[in-house]
């Protein structure tokens, strides 16, 4: 069984990365090109990744969103981190940013339908990849949106910290809701859901004015929230396809 999930959660990060790093390239990449261009008008303002990584990688170090920023502003006294050049470069690291995370996602979904103890299927794998999206990027997307290069943010910990407490906030509300569904659980989940947007997310310091236009900013936010949710459920489409061919295939060596 191990075997079967492991190999379906893999299929399912390979098809959802694929997806996703196609859409990103095409969608994405041009707007953060543009706003590098305004990047380095406020010598103050905080620095974002210049490689378009998937909304995938936040998995494995609980980080917020990849499409969102970097740690750090420009400080003259530092050496500015390594970025992968432009082109092939930045198209390879894209697209092993966004594999690594579409494997992650796919072994965290794999372990939610298996505690709810549900027999994975297409169906079964996209309603709980919409939860996955509902949960993991656009709650926290609400109080920290995807953000280009050259606009301000609050310190890297503190996005962490809220970003972890809104993901499990609204995973639990998720699970409260839907599959509890008595009306003390979804009162419960109800409330764990908005708790997170009441306490506020941790907003910028940064007094200078991102240079980025609004209406670009607007753009690549909604961009991305797409593709999160296209990437989301290929992973629970996938993941779904994946353990039924397996199991087939086991069946069918079975009986040989």
């Amino acid at each position: 069984m191990i075997t079967r999930l492991l190999s379906a959660a893999l299929v399912a990060g390979f098809l959802a990365s694929v997806v996703a790093t196609g859409l990103q390239l095409a969608l994405t990449s041009p707007l953060i090109l543009q706003a590098e261009t305004y990047e380095g008008e406020g010598a103050h303002a905080a620095r974002a990744p210049s490689f378009d990584a998937a909304p995938a990688v936040q998995f494995a170090a609980l980080i917020v969103p990849a499409h969102a920023h970097g740690e750090g502003g420009h400080d003259h006294g530092k050496v500015d981190e390594w970025q992968p050049a432009p082109g092939l470069q930045r198209m390879a690291f894209t697209g092993l940013a966004t594999l690594v995370g579409g494997v992650g996602y796919a072994l965290l979904l794999a372990a939610v339908m298996l505690a709810l103890r549900r027999e994975p299927t297409p169906q079964g794998g996209l309603v709980v990849g919409i939860a996955g999206f509902l949960a993991v990027a656009l709650a926290p997307a609400i109080g920290l949106p995807p953000e280009l290069p050259g606009m301000g943010a609050a310190p890297l910990v503190l996005r962490q910290a809220w970003w972890l407490m809104t993901v499990v906030a609204t995973g639990l509300g998720l699970y409260l809701i839907a599959v509890r569904r008595v009306p003390l659980t979804i009162l419960g989940g109800l409330v764990l859901i908005v708790a997170p947007h009441l306490a506020g997310a941790p907003q910028s310091i940064d007094t200078v004015s991102s240079q980025v236009p609004p209406a670009t900013a607007a753009q690549f936010a909604a961009r991305s929230l797409a593709i999160g949710f296209v990437f989301w459920a290929v992973i629970g489409l996938a993941y779904g396809w994946a353990w039924g061919l397996f199991g087939r295939e086991a069946g069918v060596r079975a009986n040989a």
